[in-house]
Formats: structure tokens, C-alpha cells, sequence
């Protein structure tokens, strides 16, 4: 695998100012047997408006990592900082989409994207305000389904939503903890299509968790590969070379993603296989 272009867990090779910057982090757990480490020591530099996916197996410490860049955890230590301020809550800068879809079911998928640019946005204008979610409605392909609650929706649907949601307040980072990871085969292609074409538009930096690696080479900048926990770190950072806008059958017909495929395959289960013991 001489041919692919990987890193060291420092960070990006741009010689850009970093956009997000994940110093030296640790996170321990105290537990009735002792401390628990979940991340040691993890560097991630994350330049502005990059699309970077977070693979590994469970356990190592994804979404934790994750949870620290949104402000829901703070690391035990270093520290991880966006525009040069250290993150420690929660902000509408950094907006989480769930697998879970996190929509409150006795709103409609209208009501569910108002109230959020209504909480972060209460004095614009209503009419604004009503503008912005008929836009993010739209672009989600959702106008038709304004007016229904999220029980009326498919799965693919309640996830355009959460999606739509998350954008409508114009975040500087767009949090996807594996978006895509309880729905078929076929609306996943769609749903990762479709944001791509929002990413390319907007051009917000993302973050996302991932276990699928098919998805990772499709939508990603750099993929940011996990040793196993606990005290899991980055073991490697692969740069993804196919140029934008991607289109996926293309993607598939070229030999050098068979290679980067196995090459993740590999890390994943050879070199980090999970100890079943």
C-alpha cells in the first residue's frame, strides 16, 4: 500500500490556520475499579469547511471524542478549542445529528426545525424565521411532508429532517454520530448523496462517525482511524483522494479505492481486531 497518503495523528498536512483543534486529549472515567481510560492523548487538527469520518471499532471512544468537539463532555485533559476558544458546553456553533433522529413526536417536521431557529435565533423576524425552515424543508425534500409528526415519516425522512434541523441554524460544525446506520441500503446511498450535494453547497466542516468504510471513502476529505479501547488514540489518518463533486459509480470503477478499502480493512481487522477474549 505504498501508493496512499496517510498521517501521523498531528493533524492535517494544510499549512492552513487550523479551524478545530483537538490538543493532547485524555478522558478518564473513575469507576469501583479504578480509572477507566477511554482516549489518551488524541491530536486531530481539523481544517475549516473539511469533511473528516472517525472509524473503529465499538469502544474506542468515537463519540466520546465527538461528544467533547459538541460540548456535551469536557476532556479529563488537554483540550480541544474551535477559532482559538476552548470548547466547554454546548453552543449553536456545533450542531449533533443522532442515528437516533432526536426529533420530539408531537411536533411536524415544520415545528421541529422552527423551534430550534427559534431558540438560537429569537429575534429575527417571524417572518425570516418561517422563511429558513421552508428553505431547509425544501432542501431536505421534505416540503410535502411539512405537516406531519415524525411517526408519519420513514426512517430516510425523519433523518432529512434531523439534518434540516441542524443546518437551519447555519453551525460552523455539522456532529453526525452514524446518521445513516439504522436505515437500508438504498436510502442510505440517497441520504449520503444528498448531503454531499448539501456539504458542497454550505461547505460547513463535518464530523461524522461511521462504521461503514464504502461510506467513508464516498463522503470524506481525510478518514480518522481509531486503535481499539481503552485508552484508544488515532492510529492512522488516510487522506481520500477522489476529486469533487464524487459520483459514486465512478468512485467504484477506479482501482485505487479497492486498495484504500483493503488497506482499511486490514487496520481494522488484522492490525486492530477486536479480542474476543
Amino acid at each position: 500500500m505504498q501508493t496512499l497518503t496517510t498521517q501521523t495523528a498531528t493533524g492535517s498536512q494544510s499549512k492552513q490556520e487550523p479551524f478545530l483543534i483537538i490538543d493532547n486529549v485524555s478522558k478518564v472515567y473513575s469507576t469501583a475499579k479504578g480509572n477507566y481510560v477511554v482516549l489518551d492523548q488524541v491530536d486531530l487538527q481539523v481544517q475549516e469547511g473539511e469533511f473528516v469520518c472517525v472509524i473503529g471499532h465499538s469502544g474506542c471512544g468515537k463519540s466520546t471524542l465527538l461528544n467533547m468537539v459538541s460540548g456535551f463532555s469536557t476532556p479529563t485533559n488537554g483540550s480541544v478549542t474551535l477559532h482559538g476558544k476552548r470548547i466547554t458546553e454546548p453552543g449553536p456553533d456545533r450542531m449533533v445529528v443522532f442515528q437516533g433522529y432526536a426529533l420530539l413526536p408531537w411536533l411536524t417536521a415544520y415545528e421541529n426545525i422552527y423551534l430550534a431557529v427559534d431558540s438560537v435565533h429569537p429575534k429575527k423576524p417571524e417572518a425570516e424565521k418561517k422563511q429558513i425552515v421552508r428553505e431547509h424543508l425544501a432542501m431536505v425534500g421534505l416540503t410535502e411532508a411539512a405537516h406531519k409528526q415524525p411517526g408519519q415519516l420513514s426512517g430516510g425522512m425523519r433523518q432529512r429532517v434531523s439534518i434540516a434541523r441542524a443546518l437551519a441554524i447555519r453551525p460552523e460544525v455539522l456532529i453526525l454520530d452514524e446518521p445513516f446506520g439504522a436505515l437500508d441500503a438504498i436510502t442510505k446511498e440517497e441520504l449520503q448523496v444528498e448531503l454531499l450535494k448539501i456539504w458542497n453547497d454550505h461547505r460547513c466542516t463535518v464530523l461524522m462517525i461511521t462504521h461503514d468504510i464504502d461510506e467513508a471513502l464516498f463522503l470524506a476529505d481525510r478518514l480518522v482511524m481509531m486503535t481499539n479501547g481503552p485508552a484508544a488514540k488515532i492510529g492512522e489518518i488516510l487522506e481520500i483522494p477522489f476529486p469533487r463533486p464524487r459520483d459514486r459509480d465512478r468512485i467504484m470503477e477506479d482501482p485505487e479505492f479497492y486498495k484504500m478499502r483493503n488497506y482499511i480493512l486490514d487496520y481494522l481487522y488484522n492490525r486492530f481486531a477486536h479480542d474476543d477474549e
